[in-house]
């Protein structure tokens, strides 16, 4: 493996963006070992504080997952990392002793092929390296022809890399003399079409472990296809497997599918078609994330990512938004907000580029990125986007749309939680009379405008409005949404904030359980939702003395917050400050 396909492997593994993976790269290869981060930041063509910032990101990922890597010297963290690369390059190199190779290369062939031919077998071995990767696919195919000489098998392997050093000349594909390439050459010529096909589109994948578990494919023909596809690369040891339905392809193999991709002129089909597959698998991410789904999903998201970060020009215009918006979604589910900005940011970017400034999924962008700096607590910077979203939806859709209603009702969420009720009341109300037009009296939007237009006037003390609302909307959507939804939680919980404010709290209290109940058990128990609720049936603790029951609820909630939100959240503070205020009561 050369070092650049190392490097290029850790980033991947290491989860580094692609801004972070290219300063990796620049500072890490070896041609500019020599040079000062001056110079490298010049070279892409960024300022040298942010290239520097983008090193310090890059060491603190690798510091999360060996705190070997941590030590007190700043100045001396890349040299530590430089060090630590290099001698995880060495051990995955695995270069064996001559001896240890011809045990391997004998574990492969039967010992009777390899007397007979004693000095050809030791040949072979310095030939490849003494790698074991190409000792074993060496091995693999001289099982597959059982007649074949071992001194046949040199001359091909050494035709193989006249042929291999005269074809590639482009310095990032080119393997060191150390036989992988050649022998892969020789299994190469062993598969047939379909298996060749399956390899080339799996090398799209990932440097990870490669799922093959979702249903992608579209019928039992094709499905028998992969599978003799999947079992003759198994049995040439180009692909393994690492558990049930889980496969991996090693960095080296991957590099030379793709090679192969490359020269056969189908390299658009093949991209085109991955790309749909992981389009496939990320519409399957819902904005509502369940433990279990993360434990589904995680391990196809390196494989989206690859398609979002690579192969975007292969996704096709009305589904360009979808790839994105859902990687965010699959992040800010676990409340890694950082990790849905750079999606979400990345998705208003190339949906400008691609269609044009005037497009409503330009919009839709703009609006799902307010939504993620609105639900942070990043107000001043989600309401311009907002605005802008409102009003491209009414200049290319007109008036009366869905869309228009959407960015209606989140401005008027803003507009509540910054306590600018009397801005916030009209767009609610202009909301929920165009969702009734639109959508008809009996929906969840429906359902949902009026929940919020009910707190508003909570927050406004005007509960004798805010309760008939409250209850219709409870019960509109336990009716179309049925018991075990979000969407009912919210509900609940509102309904006892406003049974608590009115000091009805025998009332409030057995709702508020079940809002709990109902959430962790949609959402796992940490969950910034969760938190919430916590918090509010601590603070009904409070209001009726019972300070034993309120005291762990507060620190669970703040707990809660801090891990998934931040400190810093208005969220996080609003809990911590409610937890002193209840400290100062109840133990002075």
């Amino acid at each position: 493996m050369q070092w650049a396909n190392f490097l290029a492997k850790e980033a991947a593994t290491h989860g580094l963006s692609i801004q972070q993976t290219a300063a990796f790269i620049e500072y890490f290869q070896t041609e500019n070992l020599g040079k000062n981060e001056a110079e490298l930041a010049s070279e892409l063509n960024v300022d040298i504080a942010d290239f520097k910032k983008l090193l310090g990101e890059v060491y603190n990922k690798f510091a999360q997952n060996y705190p070997e890597l941590t030590i007190s010297k700043s100045q001396d963290k890349l040299q530590k990392l430089q060090s630590y690369l290099t001698a995880k390059y060495n051990t995955e190199l695995n270069i064996l002793k001559p001896l240890a190779a011809m045990k391997l290369l004998k574990t492969l062939v039967a010992r009777e092929r390899l007397q007979k031919e004693p000095w050809i077998a030791r040949r072979i071995c310095k030939f490849l390296g003494y790698l074991p990767l190409a000792l074993e696919l060496v091995g693999q195919y001289l099982n597959k022809m059982p007649d074949l000489s071992l001194e046949t098998l040199l001359k091909r392997l050494e035709k193989k890399r006249v042929e291999h050093e005269n074809v590639v000349n482009d310095r990032s594909l080119m393997f060191d003399k150390d036989g992988v390439a050649e022998a892969f050459e020789l299994s190469w010529e062993l598969l047939d079409e379909n298996a060749k096909s399956f390899g080339c589109l799996l090398s799209l994948s990932a440097l990870a472990n490669i799922p093959l578990s979702i249903g992608t494919v579209e019928d039992d023909k094709k499905q028998e296809l992969w599978d003799k596809a999947i079992a003759d690369l198994l049995e040439l040891h180009l692909l393994q497997q690492e558990s049930q339905g889980i496969y991996r392809l090693n960095p080296m193999i991957r590099q030379l599918f793709q090679m192969k991709l490359e020269k056969s002129g189908e390299a658009d089909e093949a991209k085109t078609k991955f790309a749909a597959m992981m389009l496939e698998v990320a519409k399957l991410i819902p904005q509502q994330l369940t433990p279990e789904d993360i434990a589904n999903l995680t391990p196809h998201i390196p494989h989206i990512t690859e398609v979002a970060t690579h192969l975007s020009q292969y996704v096709s215009d009305e589904n360009l938004i979808t790839l994105f918006t859902k990687l965010a979604w699959f992040y800010q589910g676990q409340g890694l907000y950082q990790q849905a900005e750079s999606w979400l940011q990345q998705c208003v970017e190339l949906t400008k580029n691609r269609l044009g400034l005037e497009h409503p999924d330009v919009a839709t962008s703009l609006n799902n990125l307010a939504q993620l700096y609105d639900f942070t607590g990043r107000y001043s910077e989600a309401e311009p986007l907002y605005q802008q979203a409102l009003e491209l939806r009414k200049r290319l859709l007109g008036e009366e749309h869905t869309d228009v209603a959407t960015t209606l009702s989140y401005l008027a969420l803003l507009y509540e939680s910054t306590g600018r009720y009397k801005e916030a009341e009209p767009l609610y109300q202009q909301a929920l009379k165009l969702w009734k037009r639109l959508v008809g009296e009996e929906h969840p939007h429906v359902a949902t405008t009026l929940n919020n237009l009910a707190a508003l006037y909570c927050y406004m003390g005007r509960y004798s409005k805010a309760e008939p609302l409250l209850k219709k909307a409870l019960e509109m959507r336990k009716r179309l949404l049925g018991d075990n939804h979000l969407d009912v939680a919210t509900s609940l919980n509102n309904l006892a904030q406003l049974y608590e404010s009115t000091r009805r709290y025998s009332k409030a209290e057995p709702l508020y359980q079940q809002a709990l109940e109902l959430s962790k058990r949609l959402l796992g128990e940490e969950h910034p939702d969760v938190a919430i609720s916590l918090n509010n049936l601590a603070a009904l603790y409070r209001q009726t003395r019972r300070y034993k029951k309120a005291k762990p609820l507060f620190e669970q909630a703040l707990k809660i917050c801090e891990r998934t939100l931040g400190v810093g959240h208005p969220t996080t503070m609003t809990i911590r400050a409610n937890y002193a205020s209840f400290l100062k009561e109840a133990y002075r």
